[in-house]
């Protein structure tokens, strides 16, 4: 995989980044476990990279609208995205512990070429909308500290 966080990819708002950065190591992490780990370890994995995922699409989207962001393409993006992740997910588990290389390969290409594409052709358009905002910005609705929209590392969820 190998797609370490570049600042180039930053679309310039603190929770957005932060999240994608988050993303982008937990599918690295998952890419690790696809080689050398069983199957059954990797299953809490992607159920915790789903729950992120979909904790950061609903966050995008109300920045999004918050900075008057047409949000439609990267709905359909990020409906998409979950479809797609679901069906390779359904697939990765029908194996067993046995997973065919080509496989793991395939699945891991997805998960970090998928995010760095979305990142890079969907939501860098939103880049100059959210840099006309100071880069702390949420929604003049929720507090700093009030979940979702909040600003945390995956891990944090579990301590």
């Amino acid at each position: 995989m190998g797609s370490a966080w570049k600042n180039q990819w930053s679309v310039g708002n603190a929770i957005i980044d932060s999240e994608h950065r988050n993303l982008l190591g937990m599918a690295y992490n998952i890419e690790s476990m696809i080689k050398t780990e069983s199957l059954s370890a990797i299953a809490h994995e992607l159920e915790q990279f789903e729950y992120w995922l979909c904790d950061h699409f609903e966050n995008e989207e109300e920045i999004a609208r918050a900075v008057d962001f047409d949000f439609t393409n990267n709905g359909l993006a990020h409906q998409n995205l979950l479809e797609e992740f679901h069906r390779m997910t359904d697939e990765l588990m029908s194996y067993g512990n046995m997973l065919p290389g080509s496989t793991a390969k395939r699945y891991s290409h997805f998960l970090d070429e998928w995010l760095v594409v979305h990142i890079l052709k969907e939501d860098m358009l939103m880049k100059p909308m959210l840099q006309a905002h100071a880069y702390d910005f949420i929604p003049d609705h929720k507090t700093k500290s009030e979940a979702p929209l909040k600003a945390r590392t995956w891990n944090e969820r579990f301590r």
